[in-house]
C-alpha cells in the first residue's frame, strides 16, 4: 500500500493535496482496497461550497456504498470527468487518475492540522 508523504490524510480515509489555494482531494489506497471494486462514484456540483466534515458524495462498491466526507473547507472547483466512465481509477490509481474533486481552500490551516503520512499510518496500524 502507497502512503505518499506529499499528502495530508484524515481519519476518515481522504487524502488532500494541496498547489497554492487548490486542493485535490480522493480517497487512500488503504480505503479503495477495504471497498473492494469501485462501480460508481457521485461527488457535488461544481460551485457548491462544503465545510470541513460535511459528506460531499458517495463511493459505490460491489458490496457497499460509503460517505466521502470533506477534508478541508471549499468551493468546488472541478470534478474528474474520468470517474463516470472509469470508476475502476479509484482502485488503480487513488493518488493519480482517481482523484475525485479539487476545492478552492478557505483555510490553509485546516490542510495543515490533517494528518502526514506516518500519522496515517499508524492510525491504521502499517
Amino acid at each position: 500500500m502507497e502512503f505518499p508523504s506529499n499528502l495530508r490524510y484524515t481519519k476518515d480515509h481522504e487524502w488532500v493535496s494541496l498547489d497554492g489555494n487548490t486542493a485535490t482531494i480522493g480517497i487512500t489506497d488503504y480505503a479503495q482496497h477495504e471497498l473492494g471494486d469501485i462501480v460508481y462514484v457521485d461527488v457535488p456540483s461544481i460551485g457548491e461550497s462544503l465545510n470541513a466534515h460535511d459528506i460531499f458524495g458517495t463511493v459505490e462498491a460491489v458490496k457497499t456504498v460509503s460517505d466521502l466526507y470533506m477534508p478541508i473547507s471549499g468551493e468546488v472547483l472541478e470534478l474528474n470527468p474520468n470517474l463516470d466512465s472509469n470508476p475502476q481509477d479509484v482502485n488503480t490509481d487513488p493518488y493519480g487518475k482517481g482523484w475525485m474533486i479539487k476545492v478552492a481552500v478557505e483555510s490553509a490551516d485546516e490542510f495543515n492540522g490533517l494528518l502526514d503520512a506516518a500519522g496515517y499510518k499508524a492510525l491504521i496500524g502499517h
